[in-house]
């Protein structure tokens, strides 16, 4: 199957096959009747978004209140999605993928609103993203990327963020009561 569940609801990992010959190739970007079916209800994509990062450059963790289809043609991410739905049984729960355009890479990911994404360019790297929503500031937030509770090994301690993703809280600091946060309960996000 194309599209497949991971750990964490909401998180779906898309693949296809491409067609190649001595062109190149051609693969699709998504199929709506493949996604409708894996998500139980109608895909809604609004707006299309595309960012090119140079290489130690890290986005996130984003916290967006619009759902996600993930794609990396051109360049290698590490692309890392958090539970930070406080009623989630999966709270604090991460999963990490590579995406890019090199062979045996994952082709995409959708990622349900109000779940965390944050990514790490190993190279210069094209992230394009469809959201179900036009963007609009209200309903955003973050999570600081190197939060000791989600505790994502990234593969630089000092990668090039912007001011805004330097300044995000950590998971304690959003949900000071949440119990899975309590002293003694700090473990690795996965």
């Amino acid at each position: 199957m194309p599209v497949r569940p991971t750990a964490i609801t909401g998180l779906l990992v898309l693949t296809w096959d491409a067609a190649r010959d001595a062109r190149g190739f051609f693969k699709h970007t998504y199929q709506h009747s493949e996604l409708a079916q894996a998500l139980g209800r109608e895909p809604r994509l609004r707006q299309g978004n595309h960012s090119r990062s140079q290489a130690r450059v890290l986005r996130g963790f984003h916290i967006e209140p619009w759902d996600k289809l993930v794609y990396v043609p051109r360049g290698l991410a590490t692309c890392v999605v958090a539970d930070v739905r406080p009623d989630s049984p999966s709270f604090g729960r991460t999963e990490c993928f590579l995406l890019g355009d090199s062979p045996g890479r994952l082709d995409r990911l959708f990622i349900h609103r109000g779940l965390a994404n944050a990514f790490y360019c190993h190279a210069e790297t094209d992230y394009l993203n469809d959201v179900s929503e036009e963007y609009d500031p209200a309903g955003r937030g973050g999570v600081a990327w190197n939060d000791p509770h989600l505790n994502v090994p990234w593969l630089d301690a000092a990668p090039i963020l912007s001011d805004a993703d330097r300044r995000q809280p950590t998971l304690q600091a959003l949900f000071p009561r949440h119990p899975a946060l309590a002293p003694g309960n700090l473990s690795p996000g996965r």
